[in-house]
């Protein structure tokens, strides 16, 4: 559902942000993104979503090409980006609606969506307020309810938790299983190891912009007896560990 080939990214004239990135993501899968700040996360994401276009290589959604066939990708997929401070002069519901109409997500069909994503993250009373006068937190649910709004195939999102309340990350955990379950795909950026740990069928580990590890958390935890996700993550990234990211 989620397909990336050799995709890279160069800035300038030699900078490479993402190099020759490759994975797959398919039915009822959910994958978990992880890599240092600057790693280059967030640029794959970005190519991936038609926001960037790549230097080399190419990403599908669903099959469709996302530089070839924008429109139809982007009808494929939710994104959740970074930063959820956007059209701020708006309302909550005036975002949703304004989001769900370049969906053309019928009315009826909308309202019930609307409300049971609101009521699942715990926003719905709040969604009449300009969103100005939101929270990091309100924002990001806001975010959330508008991408999964057309109820689309494949999930992309980009540290989707940050900012949000223990309950609100709850539930879109939980969300995310439901959605795989369905024979749906998700990726997610995170740079909570306990999350991807616990959530994820896979795990990609990214560095200076390459593709380091790509597998299930019981392969890299069986090849790096003794200890934990967090010590590994770091050995593999560059960083230095002591003992208490030990299991022993």
């Amino acid at each position: 559902m989620i397909k990336a080939e050799n995709l890279s990214m160069v800035y300038g004239n030699d900078f490479k942000a993402v190099d020759g990135m490759s994975f797959e993501i398919g039915s009822g899968e959910i994958v978990g993104f992880a890599g240092p700040n600057g790693a280059g996360k967030t640029t794959v994401i970005k190519m991936l979503t038609g926001i960037l276009k790549p230097t080399e290589g190419y990403a599908t959604i669903n099959d469709f090409d996302i530089v070839k066939e924008p429109i139809k990708a982007k009808e494929s997929f939710a994104y959740v980006s970074d930063n959820p401070d956007i059209l701020l002069q708006l309302t909550g519901i005036e975002y949703i609606n304004y989001i769900a109409n370049l969906y053309k997500v019928p009315l009826g069909a909308r309202e019930n969506r609307i409300n049971e994503l609101a009521d699942r993250l715990g926003i719905r009373d709040s969604l009449g307020l300009p969103m100005k006068e939101y929270s990091h937190g309100m924002r990001q649910k806001t975010m959330i309810i508008a991408a999964l709004i057309h109820n689309p195939p494949a999930w992309i999102l980009d540290e989707p938790m940050t900012g949000l309340d223990p309950t609100a990350a709850y539930e879109l955990k939980q969300m995310m299983i439901e959605h795989a379950k369905k024979g749906n795909a998700v990726l997610f950026s995170t740079h909570v190891l306990e999350v991807a740990e616990k959530l994820c069928d896979r795990i990609m580990i990214i560095n200076h912009g390459k593709n380091i590890y790509q597998g299930t958390v019981e392969e890299i935890m069986a090849k790096n007896p003794g200890k934990d996700l967090e010590a590994i993550f770091i050995e593999m990234t560059g960083g230095k560990t002591t003992e208490q990211h030990t299991t022993e």
